[in-house]
């Protein structure tokens, strides 16, 4: 399998800092160790505060399955599920 790079794109509900308190828990730090996956980077657009980037790095499609696995905590933290869009980048 290749490594893959995985853009998260959305909008959340709450306030980011709030946001980031769950993303950076014990508990889905544990989810990303249990599915091999390294957070790379999160963060908020400048302009809009509801828009939030997180960039996955895990074998191909892992991030992506983690993520569908995962919908109902994901929403209780404030990610607004349908405003999700996933890019995805190999590298081989």
């Amino acid at each position: 399998m290749s490594l893959e790079t995985t853009i998260f794109t959305f909008k959340i509900s709450v306030p980011f800092e709030e946001w980031a308190k769950g993303f950076d828990s014990p508990d889905v730090d544990a989810l990303h160790k249990a599915n091999a996956v390294t957070p790379l980077y999160r963060g908020v657009t400048k302009d809009d505060p509801q828009s939030v980037v997180v960039v996955h790095q895990a074998e191909e499609g892992v991030a992506k399955a983690m993520f569908e696995g995962a919908r109902a905590p994901i929403e209780a933290g404030g990610h607004i599920w349908d405003s999700t869009v996933i890019t995805s980048y190999l590298s081989e």
